[in-house]
């Protein structure tokens, strides 16, 4: 006899989730995501920043010399705003833009030593709180975390997704 495909987890089959067990799962993202953004939203506070100023910093680090265009496809957000919270992170100190240089109307964003020391220390402080969750829940669930994250992005943001994770430094 062919066994069954569903995984049994805490009592609760992943196959038939409940109404219920759904909405256990969105109040444990809400809850996971206010403690994830807690740490970095204290150290942005004191700066004066916001969460749009932290995705700003991030992706600029994790992608150096990064066009402007390519920071508003990735963020989702509107040039105005993008370049509200660029123009304070540039007057700052934080980020340079530099003119392309195969395309001289291209700006390039790499962030200056103070803006990677502010980068740092707001990765830093999510990657403590992953790193202890991750060692809590084991390698298995880390990769099943992953998979299920993955499975509720969009098919485009899933495209960017991936060719961010592919990149090295």
């Amino acid at each position: 006899m062919a066994q069954s495909s569903s995984t049994t987890i805490g009592g609760e089959n992943l196959l038939f989730l409940t109404d219920e067990q759904l909405r256990k799962g969105i109040e444990a993202m809400f809850f996971a995501y206010r403690g994830f953004t807690a740490d970095p939203d204290r150290i942005l506070e004191e700066h004066g920043y916001g969460r749009a100023h932290h995705r700003a910093l991030h992706f600029i680090n994790r992608t150096h010399g990064t066009t402007v265009n390519n920071l508003l496809a990735i963020l989702g957000v509107t040039k105005q705003s993008l370049n509200r919270v660029l123009r304070t992170l540039i007057e700052d100190g934080l980020v340079e833009s530099r003119v392309g240089r195969t395309d001289r109307r291209e700006r390039n964003l790499y962030l200056t030593e103070a803006g990677c020391e502010l980068e740092r220390a707001l990765s830093e402080a999510q990657r403590e709180r992953m790193r202890a969750a991750y060692r809590a829940a084991g390698p298995q669930a880390v990769a099943g975390f992953r998979q299920v994250l993955e499975a509720m992005m969009d098919d485009e943001i899933r495209g960017q997704y991936a060719s961010l994770k592919d990149r090295r430094k």
